[in-house]
């Protein structure tokens, strides 16, 4: 017993004596405040003295984590996305009663001291000394400020090392926090005014149940603001501080009402309520109805919980927010999770709404079927984002397909799903590759015969180049959704949607040249990947995986006169200081040209056939006759079906499939109390389109699009004389010379040799670029060989000769053979 008092006064020697030296450095043995143990004191003064000036003094305060604001386009918020739930608010947004309640309880004397009480300096300096621990505190609340700093920028940095010093407790190490939190308390307070320290302390400290800071805390316990708190409800908040894990009111709620009646004892104590007040307000039951959770990020957006977490994503890795927000994504997390950022959007949310109700009205969320649809809504003048929506609920982690975190509008980076097949809203590009080459819009191809059972072979004889049929690969067979073939203008190809029509076409122009003008355009495969340049069928026929946001955006660059606009969610961030961070804004640095305007144009005019006469979406032309154009889409088996349109202010994709299983023909299904034979992109995706597009344009003008020039028209006419008598190589040589592709059609009779060149189609003049078919001379046709005449036959006799008496023609002798000059008489 002895021995272990001897070694418990041993150890506390030198630690008196380094207090007694911080003592002497605030001049608190001048003032007689401390009067140490001359044995404890005199040989260790020197050195307590010297080990507080050895401390570091510079105090800087951390930037405090706090809660972002995601807002939709009329200044609403969407969710909070935030690694703390701290809302950071000034000292005049916080009721005087809570600011007396907390320094009541914490540091009676704040506005006296200096930044130290030198009583609970040593009362908490003997009592870690002796190895219990402190319970019974002794910091300011300035020292609290500090130590609470501390430890949020140890964990911040990921110093756990420095997290467990600024919160040790213990023996020495315990005394050298203290000793540290005095000296840098006292630099602080020479700093900062003492409204200034009490405003860093309400914002910082941790209010129990994942409430950081007295904002965050009013509003989650008591769901409103600081500065509107009560009497009783500032004392329970305020009660938190000393021990948030066990006394928060959600879960314990009896330890909450007994520690929010100390803090009102003690504000009776100190005179800074009534006896009244005290009692009425201890009177007063926690209303657990007035909880409110603090969003955790994306799951509180309900609807907007697609649009919330592809702006997340969207922050975190586009490289034109490395100047704003750092180019680690640490680095971009931090700012967007605990940077107090206000980020103003460009999302209708009126318009996601109305979108995804005219999706659930076709395709209702949960069909046994489990047919899934989206939509996609940009303004393709600058690529801002307005709306996405689909026939699910935003849900995390959750194994219901209808019920499920993956956005079905947006790329896989973004949060999106692997995409769909597209089908044929890929033949705008088609298209556009065409006029680029120079075919004009009345270009007529000659389309293999195909229908919905008859399919039409085509093989390396037919699309040669290197994103064609490969040489020696199986037959590529394709069919179309009506029974059609043979000669076609690319407008009727386009409005009926004709696959060999088009393929075709791309036989002319070049596959692979189709797959660039995609890429340029701006289309690519939800996976992030270029269009591959494998296989025909996904580039001319849209097998590949798409999402409807890239379409849209693709499609864009049609709608804006060949400018393409990269899709961008954002029309500001601003810090918490107010300034504005630089971003790249919707229609500035994110377009470039990509198509010739005129083509642009000229791709319109084909494509608004579509909507009108025999196009396969003529019943869903939008109201009032304003202009559009677009293309339906439908994939194998009619699993996934599209409609893509636009006009000059907006383009819209709508996408109707199977988001899961993708092995259902979408045959003589019943959806919303419709039934449909098969389902193709006229059937729900272009009347939903149209229903989007009529609302979104409600009360604009009716803007149509500029009209192609005549040579997109009609074609830019070359003659090219006449290479009939020549051999096929001659004749191929000087038409390629001239820009023209050629082909070689069949065999024909004529006086030219054989394997000469009888005639071209067309003759003599063609539009420059187009193609010209030589057909081959298989000699004179063969002379017909005479045939034998037939003979006259010779009169036979009568059978019995003429009855008597019946007298003679003419000349009456007798034979019947007179010449009929006179009438005969009886004989």
């Amino acid at each position: 017993m002895k021995a272990g008092r001897t070694t418990n006064i041993a150890s506390i020697i030198p630690l008196l004596g380094a207090f007694v030296g911080a003592a002497v450095v605030m001049g608190l043995l001048g003032a007689g405040l401390i009067m140490p143990t001359v044995g404890a004191a005199g040989a260790v003064t020197r050195t307590g003295v010297d080990m507080f000036d050895a401390l570091p003094s510079e105090f800087s305060a951390a930037t405090l984590s706090q809660q972002s604001k995601i807002l939709d386009a009329k200044g609403n918020v969407i969710a909070t996305p935030h690694d703390e739930n701290r809302i950071i608010v000034p000292l005049d947004q916080v009721a005087p009663v809570m600011q007396k309640a907390q320094i009541a309880i914490e540091d009676s004397r704040f506005y006296e001291h200096g930044g130290v009480d030198v009583r609970g300096v040593v009362r908490a300096l003997v009592s870690n000394a002796s190895g219990a621990v402190n319970t019974s505190g002794g910091s300011t609340l300035t020292q609290q400020y500090v130590k609470l700093t501390l430890l949020d920028t140890a964990l911040k940095a990921g110093d756990t090392q420095a997290a467990q010093a600024a919160v040790t407790q213990r023996g020495l190490a315990g005394v050298t926090r203290k000793l540290q939190e005095l000296k840098y308390s006292i630099q602080l307070e020479k700093e900062q005014t003492k409204d200034q320290i009490l405003q860093g302390y309400l914002n910082i400290v941790y209010y129990g149940d994942q409430a950081y800071g007295v904002e965050a805390a009013a509003r989650h316990y008591f769901n409103k603001s600081a500065k509107d708190l009560s009497l009783p409800e500032a004392a329970l908040i305020a009660g938190l501080a000393q021990n948030p894990g066990t006394t928060d009111p959600v879960n314990n709620p009896e330890r909450a009402i007994a520690r929010r009646n100390v803090v009102l004892d003690r504000m009776h104590e100190l005179g800074l309520i009534t006896d009244k007040e005290s009692t009425d307000a201890k009177a007063v039951t926690f209303d657990r109805s007035k909880i409110t959770q603090a969003p955790t990020a994306c799951q509180a957006a309900g609807e907007n919980g697609y649009f919330c977490d592809y702006v997340i994503k969207w922050l975190e890795l586009d490289p034109s927010l490395d100047q704003a927000l750092g180019k680690s994504l640490e680095e971009r997390k931090a700012k967007i999770f605990g940077g107090g950022l206000t980020i103003q959007t460009t999302f209708d949310p009126d318009l996601a709404a109305f979108s995804k109700q005219q999706l659930l009205a076709r395709v209702p969320q949960g069909n046994s079927y489990q047919i899934g649809a989206a939509s996609a809504t940009i303004d393709p003048k600058t690529g801002a984002v307005k709306a996405f929506a689909q026939n699910t609920s935003y849900a995390i982690n959750n194994a219901a397909w209808d019920q499920t975190a993956v956005n079905w509008a947006v790329d896989q980076k973004y949060g999106g799903s692997k995409g769909f097949g597209f089908g044929s809203t890929e033949k705008a590009f088609t298209l556009v590759t065409a006029l680029e080459a120079g075919l004009p819009i009345n270009t007529s191809v000659n389309a293999k015969q195909a229908g919905p059972t008859q399919a039409a072979s085509y093989t390396n004889a037919d699309l040669p180049d290197a994103c064609g049929v490969p040489k020696g690969a199986p037959a590529w067979n394709v069919r179309n959704d009506e029974t059609a073939g043979g000669q076609m203008t690319i407008t009727q190809a386009t409005a009926r949607s004709i696959n060999t029509a088009f393929i075709a076409l791309a036989g002319q122009v070049g596959v692979c040249k189709v797959q660039e003008t995609e890429t340029r355009m701006g289309l690519h495969r939800a996976d992030g990947n270029p269009i591959s340049k494998v296989g025909p069928s996904g580039i001319i026929l849209g097998t590949q995986e798409v999402s409807p946001m890239t379409v849209a955006s693709a499609y864009g660059s049609l709608a804006n006169n060949g400018v393409h606009c990269t899709p961008i969610p954002l029309q500001a961030i601003t810090g918490p200081d107010g300034k504005e961070l630089p971003i790249v804004k919707p229609g500035t640095s994110n377009c470039t040209p990509v198509v010739v305007p005129d083509v642009a144009n000229g791709v319109a005019s084909i494509m608004s056939s579509v909507l009108t006469g025999d196009g396969t979406a003529k019943a869903s032309a939008l109201d009032g006759g304003r202009p559009a154009a677009g293309k339906t889409g439908t994939t194998d088996g009619n699993k996934q079906t599209w409609f893509v349109g636009y006009t000059p202010q907006l383009t819209t994709a709508v996408w109707v499939g199977q988001p899961v299983t993708q092995k259902l023909v979408l045959d003589n299904i019943r959806l919303a109390g419709t039934t449909y034979r098969t389902v193709f992109g006229a059937s729900i995706a272009a009347p939903t389109w149209k229903a989007i597009m009529d609302r979104a344009l409600a009360g604009q003008p009716a803007n149509g699009f500029a009209a192609p020039s005549d040579t997109v028209s009609n074609g830019d006419k070359v003659d090219f004389g006449s290479v009939a008598g020549q051999t096929v190589a001659n004749a191929t040589n000087a038409l390629q010379a001239q820009g023209f592709t050629v082909t070689v059609g069949r065999r024909v009779n004529s006086n030219y040799r054989p394997g000469l060149v009888a005639y071209t189609n067309p003759q003599g003049t063609a539009n420059r670029g187009s193609q010209i078919t030589l057909y081959i001379s298989a000699g004179p046709a063969p002379q017909p060989q005479p045939q034998p005449q037939p003979q006259p036959q010779q009169p036979q006799p009568p059978a019995t000769p003429p009855p008597a008496g019946v007298g003679n023609n003419g000349n009456g002798n007798g034979n019947g053979n007179g010449n009929g000059n006179g009438g005969g008489g009886p004989g």
